[in-house]
């Protein structure tokens, strides 16, 4: 396995974790442990953060900006909800 598919499989496997402990904060009705969860999730999305950066620094990870039409079609999606 080399670096590119090693931070590729990291980020997938922060993504799902990420899933994870909001789902759980979401559906916990313990305060304590729902904080817990909240700090975690919190802190997979800096380590998410991270791995794009260096992702995207070493050409890996591409993302392209989004046009005017493609955004204001999404808005339009999401307010009508």
């Amino acid at each position: 396995m080399n670096d590119q598919e090693r931070i590729t499989d990291l980020i997938l496997l922060e993504k799902k974790m990420s899933t994870n402990y909001n789902e759980f904060a979401s559906e916990c009705t313990n305060i304590q442990l729902r904080n817990q969860f909240l700090s975690l999730l919190s802190k997979d999305h800096d380590i998410q953060s991270d791995l794009y950066q260096a992702a995207t620094s070493r050409g890996w990870y591409q993302t392209r900006p989004a046009d005017g039409a493609q955004i204001n079609q999404t808005y339009q999606k999401f307010s009508k909800m």
